[in-house]
């Protein structure tokens, strides 16, 4: 047996409302780099499932950039550390350095790749300029009196550099080593979001929160001329120049991404997020990407949601979106004649992932508003609970909720679905017991003498297992509530349930893993392996493969292991698969499993049994 990563569905941008949100492509336009969680992940453009995860930061991530040769990645946190890495590696270290005693805000390499200035929100200070290899200080960032949200530095000699503040100036520094020359103050009159210099060096931009749009000489720092004056509506929060430096886009909390002809001052293109007329948050624009190196015209925007949108600069519309999690994913389900697996997560957000493609859909009508506790599958629907205390019901074909959302009877754990005769009943596990529900409404409630903790449910018949608090698992008919076993001889509470025909997996909190099958004599349900003890923590969920001969679990050891029933002592391993632990696995088809955890990712594994 073997297990190997075929594709990473990454998490999307983690973005702040009323705060910019960097990304960052390579010299050739191929990748894109983005922060999400406590990760960075560098993906193909053309291809988003061709993607890298970097997960050595401690903390939460805000900036990664490439450097200008592409073979690293210098990327920061909210602890004040820069971390410079192998960009085609991901996991290989060439740097760790603490810059400041706050957030990290943004990064900017030099034209030789060798030098780094970073910025953000510290204390004795608010950046620092250090060499890339080694961290040795190559200059002094100062002459702000606030926090400093962005930086640049111009890539052809005489170098120079450029941070704007929330003090709403913007500094000037002439290198190397980088020494304050000039104060840019009076331009803006709100905080400043975003500066950048020309591929070129002729010249520098500067946005922010005042709508406003200044352009500078790069070599001197003296401001030339604003444009676009009254155009945007709302804050603007990223900015980036075209390849051939006579053109730039940015990007507004207006839902807008607009060119601009630097020369004249027009406006050449403008896109709308969002519905005609509406105003939606999640459709703020917060930060933009032009890659250099491409001749399509390619623009990436980042909007508060975190899908990121392609725009041609040639085309009315854009062109495609590529969609994913922000937060961590607690749930998920295969949905085979659809081709698709459905993921929620901790902000009620539910996904469509194709398996073909890796791009994920959206739902249309009203989502879940707090952590999606479960997700079940049955005849083209799919069940959610969440704890917002609804029960709401999706038509998987159309991607699309249906129907108004019931309220259950208490805060929801999850949700599976049996089936008595032709008809499904989704059946919702809560700290009180079991209730069900027929499309009509609430059916039938049943209490059990200990508070459950996990369900499963044998496909197409009306047998459901429920985990107890009191270490025992309970074979359940939902026609009657009748309790047909009770398995007692369990050694810590379960946490996690599969069925697969005759046989029932039970994972503990302690990482054990229980196997019991169904005798075709007696009909009494008997341990059939107790083996399958690898993780070193909670079991957080269980599928069998199609054959039943296999299973998967994941736990929040942050591991993914594939079993065999015919040989209990063999396992293999796919060890670190989520930082922060595994949310979910699917067995999607024969030889592919997919997991999904607090990293926000969701990740697809080759399995050869």
């Amino acid at each position: 047996m073997s297990i190997t990563a075929e594709a990473i569905w990454a998490a999307a941008p983690s973005t702040t409302r009323g705060s910019p949100t960097p990304l960052s492509s390579d010299s050739k336009g191929q990748r894109i780099a983005y922060a999400s969680g406590k990760s960075i992940f560098v993906r193909s453009i053309d291809n988003p499932a061709d993607c890298k995860q970097y997960t050595q930061h401690t903390a939460p991530t805000t900036v990664a950039r490439f450097s200008p040769s592409g073979f690293y990645v210098a990327s920061g946190d909210v602890s004040g550390t820069v971390r410079v890495w192998d960009a085609h590696g991901a996991e290989n270290t060439k740097g760790d350095y603490h810059i400041i005693a706050g957030r990290i805000n943004d990064l900017a390499w030099d034209g030789d790749s060798q030098r780094i200035i970073a910025v953000g929100d510290g204390k004795e200070r608010f950046g620092h300029c250090i060499t890339a290899d080694s961290g040795n200080t190559v200059g002094e960032i100062s002459g702000h009196s606030s926090q400093i949200n962005c930086v640049s530095i111009r890539q052809q000699r005489p170098l120079r550099a450029a941070t704007g503040s929330d003090d709403t100036s913007l500094c000037f520094f002439h290198g190397v080593p980088f020494k304050f020359n000039t104060s840019v103050r009076g331009k803006h009159d709100k905080f400043v979001y975003g500066t950048q210099f020309s591929p070129d060096g002729s010249a520098l931009v500067s946005v922010g929160s005042d709508r406003r749009i200044w352009l500078y000489d790069g070599k001197t720092g003296e401001a030339t001329k604003q444009i676009g004056e009254g155009e945007h509506k709302g804050s603007i929060f990223g900015v980036a120049w075209s390849p051939d430096s006579k053109k730039i886009v940015t990007c507004s909390g207006d839902q807008t991404v607009k060119i601009w002809e630097v020369e004249s001052g027009n406006c050449l293109r403008s896109w709308r997020m969002g519905e005609e007329g509406s105003v939606s948050v999640k459709d703020q624009q917060v930060g933009v990407a032009w890659p250099a190196g491409r001749t399509d015209g390619l623009i990436i925007s980042v909007d508060l949601e975190g899908s990121l949108t392609y725009f041609r600069e040639s085309k009315d519309a854009p062109t495609r979106v590529v969609r994913g999690h922000q937060k961590a994913i607690t749930s998920a389900v295969s949905s085979p004649e659809n081709n698709a697996v459905f993921t929620g997560s901790t902000d009620g957000r539910i996904q469509s992932w194709d398996l073909k493609t890796g791009v994920a859909d959206s739902m249309d009508g009203e989502m879940h508003s707090n952590y999606i506790s479960g997700i079940a599958a049955s005849n083209g629907r799919i069940y959610s609970v969440g704890w917002d205390d609804t029960l709401r019901t999706l038509e998987a074909s159309q991607r699309s909720f249906i129907g108004s959302a019931i309220k259950t009877s208490g805060q929801p754990k999850a949700v599976v679905v049996s089936h008595a005769g032709k008809t499904a009943h989704a059946v919702v596990m809560t700290d009180r017991g079991i209730t069900t529900y027929t499309d009509g409404g609430e059916a039938k409630t049943h209490s059990l003498p200990s508070p459950p903790l996990c369900i499963a449910a044998l496909e197409g018949k009306d047998i459901i297992a429920v985990g107890c608090e009191d270490k025992r698992v309970r074979i359940i008919s939902t026609t009657g509530f009748d309790t047909i076993a009770e398995l007692k001889d369990l050694t810590h509470p379960p946490s996690a349930l599969a069925f697969s025909d005759s046989k029932l997996a039970v994972g503990l909190t302690n990482g054990k893993i229980f196997v019991y099958a169904k005798s075709t004599s007696s009909g009494d349900w008997e341990l059939e392996t107790n083996r399958w003890s690898a993780h070193t923590a909670r079991v957080t969920s269980i599928a069998w493969s199609p054959s039943g001969q296999h299973a998967v679990s994941g736990g929040l050891d942050t591991n993914v292991f594939v079993w065999s029933i015919s040989d209990p002592g063999k396992r293999i391993k796919a060890l670190n698969a989520h930082k922060e632990g595994v949310g979910a696995v699917v067995w999607a088809e024969k030889d592919r499993v997919v997991s999904c955890g607090a990293d926000a990712a969701v990740k697809v594994w080759k399995v050869s049994v």
